[in-house]
Protein backbone atom coordinates (compact mmCIF):
# COMPACT_ATOMS: atom_id res chain seq x y z
CA UNK A 1 0.00 0.00 0.00
CA UNK A 2 3.06 2.30 0.56
CA UNK A 3 4.03 2.03 -2.72
CA UNK A 4 1.03 2.73 -4.09
CA UNK A 5 0.71 5.88 -2.24
CA UNK A 6 4.35 6.74 -2.97
CA UNK A 7 3.38 6.11 -6.67
CA UNK A 8 0.36 8.14 -6.83
CA UNK A 9 2.43 11.32 -5.22
CA UNK A 10 5.83 11.05 -7.00
CA UNK A 11 4.84 9.00 -10.14
CA UNK A 12 6.26 5.50 -11.13
CA UNK A 13 10.04 4.76 -10.19
CA UNK A 14 12.35 5.77 -13.24
CA UNK A 15 15.31 3.33 -12.84
CA UNK A 16 18.47 5.20 -14.03
CA UNK A 17 18.70 2.29 -16.62
CA UNK A 18 16.37 -0.11 -17.96
CA UNK A 19 17.00 -3.28 -20.97
CA UNK A 20 14.58 -3.42 -23.76
CA UNK A 21 13.31 -7.06 -24.21
CA UNK A 22 10.62 -7.28 -26.61
CA UNK A 23 8.22 -10.63 -27.35
CA UNK A 24 9.76 -11.47 -30.48
CA UNK A 25 12.97 -11.80 -28.66
CA UNK A 26 11.50 -13.49 -25.84
CA UNK A 27 9.65 -16.16 -28.41
CA UNK A 28 13.20 -16.14 -30.08
CA UNK A 29 14.82 -17.35 -26.87
CA UNK A 30 12.13 -19.77 -26.23
CA UNK A 31 12.62 -20.95 -30.00
CA UNK A 32 16.61 -21.75 -28.62
CA UNK A 33 15.80 -23.49 -25.65
CA UNK A 34 13.27 -25.81 -27.27
CA UNK A 35 16.12 -26.48 -30.17
CA UNK A 36 18.43 -28.03 -27.51
CA UNK A 37 21.01 -26.69 -28.59
CA UNK A 38 21.68 -23.95 -26.27
CA UNK A 39 25.54 -23.19 -25.49
CA UNK A 40 27.63 -21.74 -28.24
CA UNK A 41 26.24 -22.98 -31.28
CA UNK A 42 24.73 -21.35 -35.09
CA UNK A 43 23.40 -18.09 -33.17
CA UNK A 44 26.61 -17.34 -32.18
CA UNK A 45 27.84 -17.65 -35.81
CA UNK A 46 24.61 -15.55 -36.77
CA UNK A 47 25.40 -12.68 -34.24
CA UNK A 48 29.15 -12.75 -35.14
CA UNK A 49 28.37 -12.42 -38.77
CA UNK A 50 25.46 -9.87 -38.21
CA UNK A 51 27.87 -7.78 -36.23
CA UNK A 52 30.68 -8.06 -38.74
CA UNK A 53 28.18 -6.62 -41.79
CA UNK A 54 26.48 -3.54 -39.10
CA UNK A 55 29.79 -2.70 -39.20
CA UNK A 56 30.69 -2.58 -42.49
CA UNK A 57 31.23 -6.20 -43.20
CA UNK A 58 35.25 -6.03 -43.78
CA UNK A 59 35.89 -6.43 -39.94
CA UNK A 60 36.22 -10.12 -37.90
CA UNK A 61 33.83 -10.54 -34.62
CA UNK A 62 34.33 -13.23 -31.92
CA UNK A 63 31.73 -12.78 -29.49
CA UNK A 64 32.45 -13.69 -25.32
CA UNK A 65 30.63 -13.64 -22.18
CA UNK A 66 31.92 -9.92 -21.06
CA UNK A 67 33.25 -7.14 -22.70
CA UNK A 68 36.16 -7.91 -19.91
CA UNK A 69 37.13 -11.25 -21.37
CA UNK A 70 37.34 -9.63 -25.01
CA UNK A 71 39.96 -6.37 -23.34
CA UNK A 72 42.31 -9.04 -21.80
CA UNK A 73 42.36 -11.91 -24.85
CA UNK A 74 42.65 -8.52 -27.19
CA UNK A 75 45.67 -7.81 -25.18
CA UNK A 76 46.97 -10.98 -25.24
CA UNK A 77 47.02 -11.48 -29.03
CA UNK A 78 48.45 -7.95 -28.60
CA UNK A 79 51.41 -9.74 -26.86
CA UNK A 80 51.53 -7.27 -23.76
CA UNK A 81 52.62 -9.19 -21.29
CA UNK A 82 55.78 -9.16 -17.63
CA UNK A 83 57.45 -6.11 -18.77
CA UNK A 84 54.92 -4.24 -20.42
CA UNK A 85 52.87 -0.90 -19.91
CA UNK A 86 49.30 0.17 -21.01
CA UNK A 87 48.15 3.69 -21.29
CA UNK A 88 44.68 3.67 -19.44
CA UNK A 89 42.38 6.62 -18.90
CA UNK A 90 42.25 7.28 -15.07
CA UNK A 91 38.15 7.81 -15.50
CA UNK A 92 36.57 4.55 -16.44
CA UNK A 93 35.25 1.10 -14.84
CA UNK A 94 38.01 -0.82 -13.25
CA UNK A 95 38.01 -3.75 -15.90
CA UNK A 96 39.67 -1.43 -18.46
CA UNK A 97 43.01 -1.56 -16.07
CA UNK A 98 42.14 -4.80 -13.95
CA UNK A 99 43.07 -6.78 -17.62
CA UNK A 100 46.32 -4.97 -17.89
CA UNK A 101 47.67 -6.31 -14.48
CA UNK A 102 45.93 -9.91 -15.13
CA UNK A 103 48.35 -10.06 -18.13
CA UNK A 104 50.95 -9.09 -16.03
CA UNK A 105 51.44 -5.83 -17.56
CA UNK A 106 51.41 -2.29 -15.76
CA UNK A 107 48.97 0.34 -15.97
CA UNK A 108 50.22 4.33 -16.97
CA UNK A 109 47.01 6.63 -16.27
CA UNK A 110 46.11 9.23 -18.45
CA UNK A 111 43.73 11.90 -16.97
CA UNK A 112 40.55 13.02 -19.08
CA UNK A 113 38.49 15.62 -20.23
CA UNK A 114 36.40 17.15 -17.76
CA UNK A 115 33.75 17.41 -20.26
CA UNK A 116 34.05 14.87 -22.85
CA UNK A 117 35.71 12.05 -19.85
CA UNK A 118 37.84 10.90 -22.48
CA UNK A 119 41.44 11.13 -23.26
CA UNK A 120 43.33 12.59 -26.33
CA UNK A 121 45.80 11.41 -28.68
CA UNK A 122 47.99 14.37 -27.28
CA UNK A 123 47.24 13.41 -23.62
CA UNK A 124 48.35 9.89 -24.82
CA UNK A 125 51.60 11.32 -26.16
CA UNK A 126 52.41 12.76 -23.35
CA UNK A 127 52.53 9.76 -20.84
CA UNK A 128 54.18 7.39 -23.40
CA UNK A 129 57.00 5.16 -22.24
CA UNK A 130 60.20 3.57 -23.24
CA UNK A 131 58.04 1.26 -21.43
CA UNK A 132 54.78 1.61 -23.14
CA UNK A 133 53.49 -1.21 -25.53
CA UNK A 134 49.36 -0.36 -26.00
CA UNK A 135 47.00 2.65 -25.64
CA UNK A 136 43.62 1.93 -24.44
CA UNK A 137 41.38 4.90 -25.52
CA UNK A 138 37.93 4.24 -23.79
CA UNK A 139 34.86 5.79 -25.64
CA UNK A 140 33.18 6.93 -22.51
CA UNK A 141 29.31 7.39 -22.34
CA UNK A 142 29.24 6.50 -26.02
CA UNK A 143 31.39 9.86 -27.08
CA UNK A 144 34.11 8.84 -29.25
CA UNK A 145 37.44 9.49 -28.65
CA UNK A 146 38.67 11.16 -32.07
CA UNK A 147 40.85 8.21 -33.49
CA UNK A 148 42.77 9.06 -36.30
CA UNK A 149 45.22 10.98 -33.91
CA UNK A 150 45.49 8.14 -32.10
CA UNK A 151 46.03 5.75 -34.89
CA UNK A 152 48.68 7.78 -36.28
CA UNK A 153 50.75 8.14 -32.55
CA UNK A 154 50.28 4.24 -32.55
CA UNK A 155 52.09 4.02 -36.30
CA UNK A 156 54.70 6.72 -34.97
CA UNK A 157 55.38 4.73 -31.72
CA UNK A 158 54.85 1.30 -32.87
CA UNK A 159 52.23 0.60 -30.24
CA UNK A 160 49.07 -1.48 -30.26
CA UNK A 161 45.34 0.23 -29.60
CA UNK A 162 43.20 -1.72 -27.65
CA UNK A 163 40.14 0.22 -27.99
CA UNK A 164 37.80 -0.12 -24.99
CA UNK A 165 34.27 0.53 -26.85
CA UNK A 166 32.07 -0.87 -24.07
CA UNK A 167 29.82 2.13 -24.21
CA UNK A 168 30.54 2.57 -28.11
CA UNK A 169 28.27 0.08 -30.11
CA UNK A 170 26.52 2.18 -32.68
CA UNK A 171 28.72 5.56 -31.84
CA UNK A 172 30.43 6.73 -34.98
CA UNK A 173 33.84 8.55 -35.21
CA UNK A 174 34.71 10.66 -38.21
CA UNK A 175 31.56 9.02 -40.37
CA UNK A 176 32.74 5.32 -39.87
CA UNK A 177 31.25 3.35 -36.89
CA UNK A 178 33.14 2.50 -34.03
CA UNK A 179 34.76 -1.04 -34.55
CA UNK A 180 34.80 -0.42 -38.18
CA UNK A 181 38.37 0.28 -38.39
CA UNK A 182 41.36 0.22 -36.02
CA UNK A 183 43.39 -2.47 -34.31
CA UNK A 184 41.45 -4.24 -32.06
CA UNK A 185 38.03 -3.23 -30.78
CA UNK A 186 36.12 -4.71 -27.28
CA UNK A 187 32.01 -4.13 -27.14
CA UNK A 188 30.06 -4.67 -23.95
CA UNK A 189 26.75 -6.29 -24.21
CA UNK A 190 25.91 -5.82 -20.51
CA UNK A 191 22.21 -5.13 -19.34
CA UNK A 192 22.80 -1.69 -18.88
CA UNK A 193 24.13 -0.89 -22.25
CA UNK A 194 23.00 0.41 -25.57
CA UNK A 195 22.44 -3.22 -26.69
CA UNK A 196 22.24 -6.61 -24.38
CA UNK A 197 22.79 -10.44 -24.91
CA UNK A 198 22.83 -10.41 -20.80
CA UNK A 199 26.16 -10.50 -19.78
CA UNK A 200 28.28 -10.85 -23.68
CA UNK A 201 30.91 -8.94 -25.54
CA UNK A 202 32.61 -8.97 -28.62
CA UNK A 203 36.12 -8.44 -30.09
CA UNK A 204 36.57 -7.30 -33.55
CA UNK A 205 40.01 -7.19 -35.20
CA UNK A 206 40.68 -7.42 -38.88
CA UNK A 207 43.73 -9.72 -39.35
CA UNK A 208 42.84 -12.89 -39.55
CA UNK A 209 45.96 -14.24 -38.43
CA UNK A 210 44.50 -13.42 -35.26
CA UNK A 211 41.52 -15.44 -35.14
CA UNK A 212 43.05 -19.21 -34.11
CA UNK A 213 45.10 -17.40 -31.07
CA UNK A 214 41.93 -15.47 -29.96
CA UNK A 215 39.79 -18.74 -30.46
CA UNK A 216 41.92 -20.29 -28.84
CA UNK A 217 42.39 -17.70 -25.69
CA UNK A 218 38.76 -17.62 -25.64
CA UNK A 219 38.41 -21.57 -25.28
CA UNK A 220 41.01 -23.63 -23.49
CA UNK A 221 43.65 -23.18 -25.56
CA UNK A 222 41.73 -25.64 -27.85
CA UNK A 223 41.78 -26.04 -31.69
CA UNK A 224 40.30 -28.99 -33.84
CA UNK A 225 41.41 -30.71 -36.83
CA UNK A 226 39.51 -31.78 -39.74
CA UNK A 227 38.80 -34.98 -38.05
CA UNK A 228 37.17 -33.42 -34.54
CA UNK A 229 40.31 -34.33 -32.73
CA UNK A 230 41.23 -31.82 -29.93
CA UNK A 231 44.82 -30.89 -29.21
CA UNK A 232 45.42 -27.83 -26.52
CA UNK A 233 47.99 -25.16 -27.37
CA UNK A 234 48.11 -23.05 -24.16
CA UNK A 235 46.11 -22.17 -21.03
CA UNK A 236 43.62 -20.50 -22.27
CA UNK A 237 40.37 -19.24 -20.28
CA UNK A 238 36.71 -19.93 -21.15
CA UNK A 239 35.01 -17.20 -22.69
CA UNK A 240 32.43 -18.49 -25.22
CA UNK A 241 28.95 -16.70 -25.31
CA UNK A 242 25.66 -19.26 -25.17
CA UNK A 243 23.40 -19.16 -28.40
CA UNK A 244 20.46 -18.29 -25.96
CA UNK A 245 22.77 -14.48 -25.25
CA UNK A 246 23.43 -14.48 -28.88
CA UNK A 247 19.41 -15.09 -29.91
CA UNK A 248 18.94 -12.24 -27.91
CA UNK A 249 21.42 -9.95 -29.29
CA UNK A 250 20.26 -10.76 -32.74
CA UNK A 251 17.12 -8.96 -31.74
CA UNK A 252 19.02 -6.28 -29.73
CA UNK A 253 21.19 -5.43 -32.70
CA UNK A 254 18.17 -4.83 -35.18
CA UNK A 255 16.92 -2.29 -32.92
CA UNK A 256 20.12 -0.42 -32.36
CA UNK A 257 19.94 3.04 -34.54
CA UNK A 258 16.49 2.92 -33.42
CA UNK A 259 16.92 2.93 -29.55
CA UNK A 260 20.41 5.19 -29.99
CA UNK A 261 18.32 7.94 -31.93
CA UNK A 262 15.68 7.68 -29.13
CA UNK A 263 18.48 7.96 -26.64
CA UNK A 264 19.55 11.25 -28.54
CA UNK A 265 16.16 12.70 -28.12
CA UNK A 266 16.28 12.11 -24.89
CA UNK A 267 19.39 13.68 -24.13
CA UNK A 268 18.55 16.72 -26.33
CA UNK A 269 16.04 16.96 -24.07
CA UNK A 270 17.80 16.87 -20.74
CA UNK A 271 20.20 19.55 -22.52
CA UNK A 272 17.06 21.93 -23.27
CA UNK A 273 16.18 21.21 -19.49
CA UNK A 274 19.01 21.97 -17.93
CA UNK A 275 21.18 24.37 -20.08
CA UNK A 276 21.29 27.91 -18.43
CA UNK A 277 19.22 26.94 -15.28
CA UNK A 278 22.94 24.83 -13.61
CA UNK A 279 26.59 26.16 -14.99
CA UNK A 280 27.75 24.35 -18.45
CA UNK A 281 30.61 22.62 -16.69
CA UNK A 282 27.92 20.51 -14.67
CA UNK A 283 27.13 18.81 -17.94
CA UNK A 284 28.70 16.51 -20.15
CA UNK A 285 30.07 17.04 -23.55
CA UNK A 286 27.14 17.10 -26.11
CA UNK A 287 29.32 15.83 -29.24
CA UNK A 288 27.37 15.16 -32.15
CA UNK A 289 24.80 12.70 -33.76
CA UNK A 290 27.94 10.17 -33.84
CA UNK A 291 27.45 10.11 -29.61
CA UNK A 292 25.33 7.11 -29.23
CA UNK A 293 24.36 7.98 -25.39
CA UNK A 294 24.91 5.09 -23.56
CA UNK A 295 24.96 7.34 -19.87
CA UNK A 296 23.70 10.61 -19.04
CA UNK A 297 26.32 12.00 -16.55
CA UNK A 298 26.22 15.09 -15.09
CA UNK A 299 28.63 16.26 -11.94
CA UNK A 300 26.99 18.05 -9.05
CA UNK A 301 29.49 20.11 -7.01
CA UNK A 302 28.82 18.09 -3.49
CA UNK A 303 31.04 20.07 -1.59
CA UNK A 304 29.43 23.00 -2.12
CA UNK A 305 25.60 21.73 -2.47
CA UNK A 306 25.79 21.17 1.04
CA UNK A 307 24.58 17.47 1.26
CA UNK A 308 26.88 14.16 -0.38
CA UNK A 309 26.26 12.20 -3.22
CA UNK A 310 25.02 9.55 -1.16
CA UNK A 311 22.63 11.95 0.30
CA UNK A 312 21.41 13.18 -3.05
CA UNK A 313 20.93 9.83 -4.72
CA UNK A 314 18.72 8.73 -1.72
CA UNK A 315 16.74 11.80 -2.23
CA UNK A 316 16.28 11.41 -5.81
CA UNK A 317 15.29 7.63 -4.24
CA UNK A 318 12.72 9.40 -2.19
CA UNK A 319 11.30 11.01 -5.11
CA UNK A 320 10.89 7.76 -7.27
CA UNK A 321 13.99 8.32 -9.07
CA UNK A 322 16.93 5.90 -9.49
CA UNK A 323 20.58 7.50 -10.03
CA UNK A 324 23.64 5.61 -10.69
CA UNK A 325 27.50 6.43 -10.05
CA UNK A 326 29.72 5.95 -13.30
CA UNK A 327 32.64 5.82 -11.93
CA UNK A 328 35.13 6.48 -9.56
CA UNK A 329 38.31 7.61 -10.19
CA UNK A 330 40.55 4.18 -11.08
CA UNK A 331 43.97 5.66 -9.56
CA UNK A 332 41.83 6.67 -6.08
CA UNK A 333 40.68 2.73 -5.36
CA UNK A 334 42.02 1.27 -2.96
CA UNK A 335 44.00 -1.78 -4.98
CA UNK A 336 45.21 0.70 -7.33
CA UNK A 337 46.62 2.87 -3.94
CA UNK A 338 48.44 0.14 -3.20
CA UNK A 339 49.94 -0.08 -6.15
CA UNK A 340 51.04 3.50 -5.99
CA UNK A 341 49.07 5.12 -8.12
CA UNK A 342 48.15 9.40 -7.08
CA UNK A 343 44.48 10.03 -7.50
CA UNK A 344 45.85 14.01 -7.01
CA UNK A 345 47.93 13.46 -10.23
CA UNK A 346 44.84 13.34 -12.03
CA UNK A 347 42.78 16.26 -11.58
CA UNK A 348 39.67 15.82 -13.89
CA UNK A 349 39.08 12.23 -13.50
CA UNK A 350 39.99 12.98 -9.58
CA UNK A 351 36.91 15.48 -9.81
CA UNK A 352 34.82 13.69 -11.78
CA UNK A 353 35.11 10.71 -9.74
CA UNK A 354 33.59 12.63 -6.82
CA UNK A 355 30.71 14.70 -8.64
CA UNK A 356 29.88 12.29 -11.23
CA UNK A 357 25.98 11.37 -11.29
CA UNK A 358 24.04 8.73 -13.72
CA UNK A 359 20.67 10.38 -14.57
CA UNK A 360 18.36 7.84 -16.19
CA UNK A 361 18.31 7.08 -19.81
CA UNK A 362 16.73 4.02 -21.86
CA UNK A 363 14.56 4.17 -24.87
CA UNK A 364 11.59 3.26 -23.00
CA UNK A 365 12.22 6.69 -20.75
CA UNK A 366 9.45 9.40 -21.77
CA UNK A 367 10.36 13.05 -21.84
CA UNK A 368 7.78 13.55 -19.20
CA UNK A 369 10.05 11.03 -17.03
CA UNK A 370 12.86 13.58 -18.28
CA UNK A 371 10.89 16.28 -17.05
CA UNK A 372 10.71 14.60 -13.33
CA UNK A 373 14.61 14.01 -13.35
CA UNK A 374 15.22 17.62 -14.56
CA UNK A 375 12.69 19.07 -11.92
CA UNK A 376 14.17 17.00 -8.88
CA UNK A 377 17.62 17.62 -9.69
CA UNK A 378 16.91 21.54 -10.39
CA UNK A 379 15.06 21.54 -6.54
CA UNK A 380 17.60 19.56 -4.90
CA UNK A 381 20.22 21.75 -5.96
CA UNK A 382 18.74 25.01 -5.65
CA UNK A 383 18.60 26.20 -9.21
Amino acid sequence: MLRRTEETIMGPFISFARPSIDEETIAGVAEVLRSGWITSGPQVLALEAALSQYLGGERLVRLFTSATGALEVALEVAGIGPGDEVLVPAMTFAASANVVLRRGASVRFVDVGLRSRNTTAEQFAAAITPRTRALMPVHFAGLPVAMAPVHALARERGLRVVEDAAHAIGSVDGGRRIGSFGDLVCFSFHPNKNMTTIEGGALVYADQALTVPIERARFHGISKDAHGNVDVFGAGGKYNLPDVCARIGLSQLKQLDGWNARRRTLVAHYFARLTGRVPPDWLPERGDDGHSWHIFAPLLPFSTLGFTRDEFIARMRERNIGVGVHYACLPGLTYYRTLGHDPDAFPNARRIGAETVTLPLYPSLTTADVDRVCDALLELTGR
